[in-house]
């Protein structure tokens, strides 16, 4: 996987931190501005040479000449990105979220909405892309902002349909924070429908899932639906 760290080279055990099933990789620094800031490449070594040679010889089957120059480094290339699509297995979403949850008596609404997600199809490994939506209604905790949008990153990074991506985005903040209620929506674009198959290029699916509050009271989950379709800032 590739990360952007600052202080990574001061403390390279801050990887393992949200990632307890992370196997031992090897990994290169690539390069590092003055400011102590790099762009660290870390994979499996074994798992990527296995993949690069089942990607090499797939080519090999649609027709492809595995040794023209332009498809010399294709397998490793593939071999590392489908490392970096999946590497929500590795991550545990609900550490996440404590390692920023804070005592706080406010009890509104608390929306992180748009957030950027991109995931791939467990049906045809094609990607589908949107956005997600999240609310909770704190009950005397609440959570730094940026670790909703980690774990919308935590389950898009896994083989998925959209359904089961909705799910668990609202489970992990509901068993985590137990808040008085969590809402979800995403809306996605599916490349496994716009590309091949029925080809509708212009359709996007939405899905919804709400707990506590969002789901036995309509106001509150109309005032949300209401917010989140709001003109963008």
């Amino acid at each position: 996987m590739q990360i952007l760290l600052g202080n990574i080279l001061k403390n390279p055990n801050i990887l393992c931190k949200f990632a307890p099933n992370l196997e031992l990789m090897n990994y290169t620094i690539l390069d590092p501005d003055e400011q102590g800031f790099a762009k660290i490449e870390k994979f499996n070594k074994e798992k990527t040479e296995r993949l690069a040679s089942l990607y090499s010889e797939i080519l090999g089957i649609l027709g492809e000449d595995v040794n023209r120059e332009g498809l010399l480094k294709t397998p490793e290339r593939v071999a590392k990105a489908m490392q970096f699509l999946t590497q929500g297995y590795d991550m545990d979403a609900e550490e996440i979220i404590r390692s920023a949850m804070f005592r706080e008596d406010y009890r509104q609404m608390v929306i992180v909405k748009d957030i950027e997600l991109y995931s791939m199809c467990e049906h045809h490994m094609l990607p589908f892309y949107g956005k997600a939506h999240v609310a909770y209604i704190p009950n005397h905790y609440i959570t730094g902002l940026s670790k909703i949008a980690r774990v919308v990153d935590v389950f898009s990074r896994r083989l998925q349909v959209q359904e089961r991506l909705t799910t668990q985005i609202k489970d992990c903040i509901q068993n985590t924070l137990d808040p008085l209620g969590v809402a979800v929506v995403i809306e996605a674009h599916h490349m496994c429908m716009q590309m091949r198959g029925v080809q509708k290029q212009n359709s996007i699916t939405t899905t919804s899932d709400f707990t506590g509050v969002f789901l036995k009271q309509a106001k509150t989950r109309q005032e949300f639906l209401a917010l989140i379709d709001r003109n963008r800032l």
